[in-house]
């Protein structure tokens, strides 16, 4: 993640979770909105609804993943993006997130 920050404050997902476009998918939750900032800032939140803590891990690994290559492509500069995991998330592989992320995110940037 080149250009990418996380966002770890409670504040900050309290502020994307009320004032941010969302588009919501089978797998994923995306939030978007723009930053004033020349680095973009991912946040990426799976609950215990999800599973235990490994499957927790390896969801987040799978999301990030799939960012870092969706970064490889696009250019992401300027944004918050905060991606929430549903339960069907815990059982695919990392292109499929991808496809739904980036179709997410094309979408709310059109917006």
């Amino acid at each position: 993640m080149i250009y990418t920050v996380s966002i770890n404050r409670n504040t900050d997902f309290k502020r994307m979770y009320y004032r941010a476009k969302y588009k919501n998918s089978f797998l994923i939750v995306v939030y978007l909105t723009k930053n004033r900032l020349k680095k973009a800032r991912l946040g990426i939140t799976v609950s215990k609804k999800v599973g235990n803590a490994v499957v927790r891990n390896r969801v987040r690994r799978i999301i990030k993943a799939a960012y870092i290559d969706l970064e490889k492509q696009e250019n992401l500069r300027g944004l918050d993006i905060v991606v929430v995991a549903k339960h069907s998330c815990s059982q695919v592989k990392t292109q499929k997130v991808y496809r739904e992320l980036k179709k997410n995110i094309n979408f709310l940037r059109k917006k």
